[in-house]
């Protein structure tokens, strides 16, 4: 799976506004820009429904409190997970316990 590219909001506008005036086939359009194939359309969508609000950069607030939330769920279960760890070692009997 291919890592997936960030463009700003102004090459989002600009990438728009130069492939409806280049008269050229979007595809081709993508191709050359290096950018993937519908990705044009769908900016121009995004742009069409949400006008001002559109490219708002970081996703909406939302998705920054989930995508947050995810990673605080990973500290923790690493962190669940070390201190199950460390109580199995210190659970286990020790030698001088065992002389007795």
């Amino acid at each position: 799976m291919g890592r997936r590219n960030k463009y700003d909001k102004d090459f989002k506008l600009n990438s728009i506004r130069l492939c409806e005036e280049s008269g050229k086939n979007q595809r081709d359009f993508e191709k050359e820009m290096g950018i993937g194939g519908g990705c044009i359309s769908h900016w121009k969508r995004e742009l069409n429904e949400s006008k001002e609000q559109a490219f708002p950069g970081n996703g909406t607030p939302r998705d920054q409190e989930v995508a947050r939330l995810k990673r605080e769920i990973e500290i923790l279960r690493q962190e669940r997970y070390i201190l199950k760890k460390a109580v199995g070692i210190f659970s286990k009997p020790t030698r001088n316990d065992m002389s007795s």
